[in-house]
């Protein structure tokens, strides 16, 4: 029997810890649900013709500002199997409920690379495509090889390969055409039996070094960047927050060389004929790195990321945002662009 729960508290649903409340709750736990939850009666008049659906994963990229008035879906899509593989390489499929550091924990003991850099960011296999999670200089467009998803307007299925997904820094087509439209079910990767590690950004060598690990393992990289990232990221069960508040932004040569000339010092990594400029560092020079206002602030220990310290509402971060976004604006006339998706 499908049913939708009404007037839920998302409070247990959002790394934030907001509490703010669903007009209808649907657990997707099996394919088989689908069909079903598209047959609700009166499903377009409670979700407003469909615009008003929002598929919920871990909760640890979202902000809500207040209640949703809509359905949520919570998709808990479990299941992690081996398609096909050979001497070289593996293809895996994720549900898309499977929380994505269980996947990197069955990748890396199984001695398979190519998502080792990913460990500890927060999220399901299923986000991991929308937002094309990234660190440590790798990507899940790395790996992905396709995605399963449910088109929740037509109700018919949609199998899209890696190019398909239009790609980029932070970004695919399910946040741009696709959004609130696409239900990913499930997430195909390839990963490596062959040793590729990917070290060339600051931090992992050097934690491998303290460790007098010269040769690692998948295993390794692993454990070192996950030493990397609770050393400067909040454990969202200690302190609401979801992760990187703000994209790293990316300027032209003739900007960078502005930027160069008016700030020495400013960071940068090249990509291309783009320059990528750590947000963090911005934010930290904007005065901002360790600010708290009441219930909301800047973590003392990475200005990337805003916090609730207690009882803050979605508009109280979301008003710290803008007025972080405003002050760096004026120090280096660059627009910072939100990573968390605003409800």
């Amino acid at each position: 029997m499908i049913r939708l729960h009404t007037n839920v508290s998302l409070l247990p649903y959002n790394t934030f810890g907001v509490d703010v409340s669903a007009s209808y709750l649907f657990y997707l736990n099996q394919l088989a649900d689908l069909d079903n939850f598209m047959e609700i009666p009166g499903l377009r008049e409670m979700s407003g013709n469909l615009k008003r659906i929002l598929v919920l994963g871990q909760g640890s990229n979202i902000l809500f500002t207040g209640d949703y008035e809509g359905i949520v879906i919570k998709n808990e899509i479990g299941g992690i199997r081996i398609i096909e593989e050979d001497d070289s390489s593996v293809i895996v499929e994720a549900g898309a409920g499977v929380i994505w550091n269980d996947l990197v924990d069955y990748a890396v003991s199984r001695g398979w690379w190519g998502i080792e850099n990913l460990a500890l960011i927060p999220g399901t296999a299923g986000a991991a495509p929308v937002q094309n999670i990234g660190a440590y200089g790798v990507e899940a467009a790395d790996v992905i090889v396709r995605v399963t998803a449910f088109n929740l307007e037509t109700g018919q299925w949609l199998v899209l390969e890696n190019s398909d997904c239009g790609f980029g820094y932070r970004d695919s087509i399910f946040k741009r055409s696709l959004k609130n439209k696409a239900l990913i079910c499930s997430v195909i990767f390839r990963l490596s039996k062959r040793a590729e590690p990917r070290l060339e950004y600051s931090g992992v060598r050097e934690e491998l070094d303290k460790r007098g690990i010269s040769n690692p393992s998948a295993s390794d990289i692993a454990e070192a960047v996950t030493a990397i990232r609770r050393s400067k990221l909040p454990d969202p069960a200690l302190l609401g927050n979801a992760g990187s508040f703000f994209k790293n932004p990316t300027v032209s040569e003739a900007v960078w060389l502005r930027l160069k000339g008016d700030h020495p010092g400013i960071p940068a990594h090249r990509q291309g004929d783009l320059y990528k400029i750590p947000a963090g560092w911005l934010i930290e020079k904007a005065g901002w790195k360790g600010y708290r206002s009441g219930n909301v602030g800047c973590y003392e220990r990475q200005s990337l990321i805003l916090v609730n310290y207690g009882n803050a509402t979605g508009r109280e971060i979301l008003d710290l945002s803008d007025r972080i976004t405003e002050s760096v604006y004026l120090m280096f006339e660059i627009n910072l662009e939100k990573e968390v998706n605003v409800i």
